[in-house]
Formats: C-alpha cells, sequence, structure tokens
C-alpha cells in the first residue's frame, strides 16, 4: 500500500527530525511569544500544540503573529511614552513624611518603600512599593534623594524629606521648659 504523502503545515509522523511553530506565549528556554522556533515534531505535537503554548508555522499564522506583534509594540511605545512622562512629573515632586523621633533625630521607627509609595498614591501618582529603591528602612531624620524605578530604562529621583511630628516636637518642648 503506498504511503501518503505528509502535509508540510501538519505536525504529524517522525521523518523530520524538526518543525517550525509559532509560539503563543512566552515559553522558558525555548522562546519569547510570537518567536518562530524549531522543535522536535514529538515535542510540539505532544506538548506545545495541546497546551496552547505554539501553533503550526502556516503563512497566514505568520502574518496574524506579526500584526499581533506589531500592536504589541505600539501599546509598549505609548506605555514608555506614559512612564517618561510621570518620571519627568515625579522628579519636580518632593515628599514629606512625619516620623516620631527623639531629641537626637533618631526614628522610634522606620520609613519603608512601602511607606513613600503611599504618599506618593496619595499626592496621585501610580507608583507602587516595588517601584522605590532605598538601600533599607529610613531612620533618621532629613533629607533623601530616592531613585523611583518605573521600569528597566525610565528612572527618576525624587527628594524625600521626614520631619517630626508636630506632638514630638511638642513634647520636647515642654521637657525643655
Amino acid at each position: 500500500m503506498p504511503r501518503k504523502k505528509q502535509s508540510t503545515t501538519a505536525v504529524t509522523g517522525t521523518r523530520r527530525t524538526s518543525v517550525d511553530v509559532l509560539l503563543a506565549e512566552d515559553v522558558p528556554r525555548l522562546g519569547k511569544r510570537g518567536d518562530l522556533v524549531s522543535v522536535k515534531p514529538g515535542y510540539a505535537r505532544n506538548y506545545l500544540i495541546p497546551q496552547g503554548l505554539a501553533t503550526v508555522a502556516s503563512e497566514q499564522n505568520k502574518r496574524m503573529i506579526e500584526a499581533h506583534r506589531k500592536r504589541l509594540e505600539e501599546m509598549e511605545a505609548e506605555r514608555r511614552k506614559r512612564l517618561k512622562k510621570l518620571a519627568h512629573e515625579l522628579g519636580k515632586h518632593s515628599v514629606t513624611l512625619e516620623a516620631n523621633a527623639n531629641k537626637d533625630g533618631h526614628l522610634y521607627g522606620s520609613i519603608l518603600a512601602a511607606d513613600i509609595a503611599e504618599a506618593l498614591q496619595k499626592a496621585g501618582y501610580d507608583v507602587q512599593a516595588e517601584q522605590v529603591r532605598i538601600e533599607g528602612p529610613l531612620k533618621e531624620l532629613g533629607m533623601y534623594t530616592i531613585r523611583i524605578e518605573l521600569a528597566p530604562e525610565i528612572t527618576t529621583d525624587i527628594k524625600v524629606w521626614v520631619v517630626p511630628t508636630a506632638s514630638s516636637t511638642e513634647k520636647s518642648e515642654k521637657e525643655k521648659s
């Protein structure tokens, strides 16, 4: 019985040493979404395609992936533009945080990245605690320059003033009397 000729777009049979597939999702140690990769037919047939991680690399799928990639690049460019604008605005802003301190200026607690992020959020800036880069908790009164990393290449510095709370300054004035 003669063998049927196998379709070039299908991932059946094992005569070929590799097949080309388009990744639908990021796959560790293989590639990112939209990449055209060559894999063993069994890996594609038994894992990548059934799990929805890849699709057969037909011309139509390649065009669809390329159009999707362009949309993603446009969205990323718009996001980066927004983050650069936010970084420029943040660079002009300073934060004042009140904390309980002793007469030597040492805080009873400490100021953390979450405290700075919360103050920035109250001021109307969308900054998360993970984006605030400090070397450790702030434990003394004073002015600090803190780096905000909005994206890997988009950073800005803000001034953070740690001042004593009004109640602690009143207490120290009463102690002096």
